[in-house]
């Protein structure tokens, strides 16, 4: 694969240097056939696939299943509305393809592979209309200039060279998925005491105690500061973490963060989402809003151990116990919080655990890197294998 342009043109950066010819510019409505799917009723819609059951794709991908089927075949599905708008899904086989998605069908001449790599360089996105409710027609994607090698061959050659890195990242989150399911599984038996610890000396460590959230953790609602601390974003995939370092925007006025909290390293906080996720953990020292619950250890705690207790699937139906029926968006109050029962084994064991399920946890971070290398490799390639 060469870089080298042999001449000023329609020819990409990065290109298998068996092939000199320029590209061709054409419209999208040249190169495919586009159409948009059929609408289907909510209630014709399964949640699981049994026999005579067909995917049903919307434009944001899989919707369910369906009694029949419009699509038989491999095609690129483009999505027409809403925040999705121009997200691009491979699909093959049969299946359904509602209203809200545009069917591309390539011509003879173009591979199909090849197309749909095609769309998803384009950025589609920036082609839809509305405000509100961002939309792309099919008149709309037709129009959309492009440019293609006109040797099928090489389209082919650039299509299987990126499925290759496709598969990669397939497997690399098939990886990441498996180890997550081992952390559950891990955290499942260790918390429920299933597994038992030894002391240095080979001893079986003894038997958990308990005591209310109460007596470990108490409430504090700390204002004292310059509004200078970062503001922290409470989220119940990496917990507390400042904005700046996620996709994370929000206007705030001066005069409301006057009004935020205090978060200090090692800090729990109980969030309107904790219902759903647990109780987040911060390693950062910032501020938050004042709508969240800041939790501080009253006594000496492993603080890790708790951080993975509190995700834990059976301390959320504890949390979950008084809140049946009311809507989303509850907030779980101190009180409730600090009447639950939390485990309260002596502080070696709870260093232990909290060591070993940080080093899967570890394991988990290290393979989400990988991951997101392979990821931000394609979209460079995708970049410079297309014009």
């Amino acid at each position: 694969m060469t870089t080298k342009k042999l001449k000023v043109g329609n020819v990409p950066n990065l290109r298998f240097p068996e092939f000199t010819e320029e590209w061709e510019t054409k419209k999208l409505g040249d190169l495919c056939k586009m159409q948009s799917g059929k609408f289907v009723s909510a209630s014709e819609i399964f949640e699981r696939q049994i026999d005579g059951l067909y995917p049903c794709y919307g434009g944001n991908g899989l919707r369910g299943y369906t009694k029949s089927f419009n699509q038989d075949g491999i095609y690129s599905l483009i999505g027409r509305q809403g925040a999705l708008c121009g997200n691009v899904n491979l699909v093959n086989g049969k299946f359904h393809a509602t209203e809200h998605a545009v069917v591309a069908t390539p011509n003879d001449n173009i591979d199909t592979i090849w197309m749909f790599y095609l769309l998803t360089n384009l950025n589609l996105n920036q082609y839809s209309t509305g405000m509100a409710q961002p939309g792309l027609s099919v008149q709309n994607l037709e129009k959309i200039n492009t440019v293609f090698p006109k040797a099928k061959i090489e389209q082919q050659k650039i299509a299987t060279f990126l499925s290759l890195i496709d598969r990669r990242i397939i497997t690399q989150n098939k990886i990441i998925e498996n180890l997550k399911t081992q952390m559950l599984g891990l955290q499942e038996k260790i918390f429920r005491q299933m597994i038992k610890l030894k002391d240095h000396s080979g001893k079986i460590l003894p038997l958990w105690s308990f005591k209310k959230g109460g007596e470990l953790f108490e409430s504090i609602s700390n204002k004292n500061h310059n509004s200078d601390l970062p503001i922290l974003a409470i989220t119940q995939d990496l917990g507390a973490i400042p904005r700046d370092l996620i996709d994370y925007q929000i206007t705030v006025t001066e005069r409301s963060v006057e009004s935020y909290k205090v978060v200090e390293i090692g800090n729990f906080i109980i969030s309107l989402r904790s219902f759903q996720g647990g109780i987040e953990h911060s390693d950062y020292k910032g501020i938050c809003s004042p709508a969240y619950i800041i939790l501080r250890n009253k006594i000496e705690i492993t603080q890790h151990f708790y951080k993975y207790y509190f995700k834990t699937p059976d301390y959320i139906r504890l949390l979950n116990r008084k809140l049946e029926g009311i809507r989303d968006g509850k907030m779980i109050s101190y009180s409730y919080f600090a009447e639950i029962e939390l485990p309260f084994p002596i502080i070696e064991e709870q260093q232990k655990i909290a060591s070993f399920l940080s080093k899967v946890d570890q394991k988990i971070h290290t393979e989400k890197a990988i991951l997101e290398r392979l990821e931000n490799q394609k979209k460079y390639l995708l970049k410079q294998m297309f014009v």
